[in-house]
């Protein structure tokens, strides 16, 4: 379970008496999990910087959750780890405090000189800039300078933030990549890497970047891993550049593959009856934050649009939408100023929201670690959450899929329509909840304008009152319009 220690590079070697090992009463059983019947150490009491903790705890955080009592005594003594939990446990502080820690103190060894001494790799453009944010957040009371870089934005203000320096980078794989081998990002004195989410990045094809990263990192280095499957080519990569790694899987006791502390509502509903079934669901009672997801970028468009002229404050996030757009919808939903994001699986990667309350699945997941994923978005950071999915009469091979590989025992999802009993009483939905809940509202990154030439039948290209063909203001047609106004004119 535990491994030797490695030589520290002479910058990072730490000068505080914190813990090497883990505490006795933190250590893991026979198969890896901490048990949560008792309160969790406090990251001062596990030997973290009081900077640090200061901020922390100004931001409402104090105690640990599990992953991050089991990884902090192992990465602040500079061992190679692969942290393994669901989404959702605190992922990001258990590898971002130990990371800005050592940083930290190595300041008082050698003075940071603007080459960067940390690199986190991130699958998604969200889920960098959230990691970010988290670490940002704590580095409130230290010196140490962090930037993010990824894809979608100009190369210019992010070569300029490296020019100034920095000590901490945070980024994708493609952008981080190209901005080596131009030169601008200069790793040789990386001396702890991040691999994040990385199960996702194999799904969306980066492994060949990473490798290319890693090669490139000529520095003696921590790597800490994180992921919350362990499929074969995570565990090669792993073996490959990772040295003598300590694997720590963090779950709480009787925790299934899926979160227990999520209601999971499963049925089957017609495909032009979900409209109106989600728009009663949000009406629930106890409703925050929901995340519906949609498979297609068309789906998700069309949902969120149909959403916003029911009343509800809904943003779409998706594929097609331009990086600030996505950021815009993004910031909007983690501020509270909507409620509501429909999003696809990719563009959902990276959402790092802890008070999401319900989850939607508007289309069945395609595979069992979709859901899994999916639904892992609520029910987080000791908080409970509801997750419905609403299964298609097309889609219901795919759910009992899902079923038989997880062991929901949910293999006939019953068939419930917008006006079934059983739906109002299983999610807590008022008896007099309608299908819209007042007047239309502009929605954010979903709306009319991303829908115009996919078929839409308003505001579309083809047919609609604004289109550029059929339409009252089109082209075709307008010179009959001006006509009447001009005859319309010199009549009165």
């Amino acid at each position: 379970m535990y491994a030797e220690a490695k030589p520290l590079p002479e910058l990072l070697k730490r000068t505080s008496d914190a813990p090497s090992v883990i505490p006795e009463c933190s250590k893991p059983d026979s198969i890896g999990r901490v048990t949560a019947e008792r309160q969790q150490p406090t990251f001062e009491e596990l030997g973290v910087a009081a900077e640090l903790c200061d901020a922390l705890r100004e931001a409402g955080i104090d105690r640990t959750f599990a992953i991050q009592e089991l990884t902090l005594p192992i990465a602040l003594d500079g061992r190679d780890l692969i942290g393994q939990a669901r989404t959702g446990m605190g992922k990001t502080y258990g590898f971002g405090i130990p990371l800005l820690d050592r940083v930290f103190d190595a300041a008082d060894v050698a003075e940071l000189d603007g080459t960067p001494r940390a690199l986190v790799v991130a699958p998604t453009r969200e889920l960098a800039s959230q990691v970010s944010e988290d670490l940002t957040k704590a580095a409130t009371y230290t010196p140490v300078r962090i930037t993010t870089i990824y894809g979608g934005r100009p190369f210019e203000e992010q070569i300029k933030a490296l020019e100034r320096g920095v000590d901490v980078v945070v980024g994708t794989p493609g952008r981080l990549l190209d901005l080596h081998k131009r030169g601008h990002l200069d790793l040789s004195q990386v001396a702890i890497l991040v691999l994040d989410e990385a199960d996702e990045m194999l799904d969306l094809g980066f492994f060949p970047d990473i490798e290319k990263l890693l090669e490139a990192l000529t520095h003696q280095h921590q790597t800490m891993l994180f992921s919350a499957t362990m499929p074969g080519p995570v565990l090669t990569l792993a073996r490959t550049f990772l040295d003598k790694p300590v694997h720590i899987r963090a779950e709480e006791v009787g925790a299934s593959q899926t979160h227990s502390s999520t209601k999971q509502v499963v049925f089957q509903a017609h495909r032009m009856n979900k409209d109106d079934i989600t728009a009663r669901i949000l009406q629930a009672d106890g409703r925050g934050k929901t995340i519906i997801f949609c498979r297609t970028k068309r789906s998700t468009a069309q949902l969120a649009e149909d959403l916003a002229q029911r009343g509800f404050r809904v943003a779409g996030v998706h594929g097609d939408l331009g990086q600030g757009a996505r950021e815009q919808s993004l910031k909007a939903f983690r501020e509270g100023r909507v409620e509501i994001l429909v999003a696809t699986d990719v563009a959902a990667r990276g959402i790092d929201v802890d008070d999401v309350t319900h989850v939607i699945n508007y289309q069945t997941p395609d595979d069992p670690m979709t859901y899994v994923h999916r639904i892992g978005r609520t029910g987080r950071a000791g908080h409970s959450g509801t997750a419905v999915t609403l299964v298609g009469y097309d889609e219901l091979a795919k759910w009992q899929a899902i079923n038989d590989e997880l062991g929901l025992d949910t293999p006939e999802p019953p068939q419930w329509f917008s006006t079934s009993p059983e739906l109002f009483q299983a999610l807590d939905i008022p008896e007099d909840a309608k299908d819209r809940i007042g007047a239309p509202k502009r929605s954010l990154g979903g709306g009319t304008t991303a829908l115009r030439g996919q078929g839409k039948r308003r505001d579309s290209q083809r047919g609609g009152r604004d289109g550029q063909r059929g339409g009252r203001d089109s082209q075709r047609g307008g010179a009959r319009s001006k006509a009447r106004r001009s005859r319309t004119t010199k009549r009165s």
